[in-house]
Order: C-alpha cells, then structure tokens, then sequence
C-alpha cells in the first residue's frame, strides 16, 4: 500500500470531508465504511486489549523474544498464502 500520505487521491479525500455538510456527514461515513475491507473495518471497532498481561504471558513474550530464528520471508508468506 505504501506510504498512505503521499497518496495524492487520499490527501484529496481527507481535504473533502472536511467540506461535506454535517448533515450529510452518517451518509458518507457509511458509504466510506463499505468501501473498507470488512478485516479492516472489524479491526478498527475491535474494543482496545484492556486485559492486564499475566506473568506467564509476560515470560513466553520474553523467551520468544530470545530466540534467534532466520524468520520468514514476507514472499514466502505471501506466497503459501496464495497472495
């Protein structure tokens, strides 16, 4: 996707809906809304993680965290995922 601010046609977008009447302003959320990917739209209502780390979480974090590993190739990823 990129850098999404150096996008002319968003910068225009964000500058548009400043300038949609108040009234109008459910109708183009709406509309906008169903444009967004549904992963990415659940994602941004999903309530914040307000459940406290517990210390057997905290110590896996760690551990993982310490282990050295070559990782995955995003190609790769993107690849077994058919993408």
């Amino acid at each position: 996707m990129g850098d999404p601010h150096a996008d002319p046609i968003r910068q225009e977008l964000r500058t548009l809906v400043d300038y949609i009447p108040s009234s109008d302003l459910p109708t183009a959320r709406k509309f906008v809304r169903s444009l967004v990917d549904p992963v990415e739209l659940a994602i941004l209502n999903a309530p914040p993680d307000d459940e406290p780390e517990s210390e057997e979480e905290r110590a896996e974090v760690e551990v993982a965290r310490r282990e050295a590993g070559p990782g995955t190739p995003h190609e790769d990823l993107l690849r077994e995922f058919g993408l």
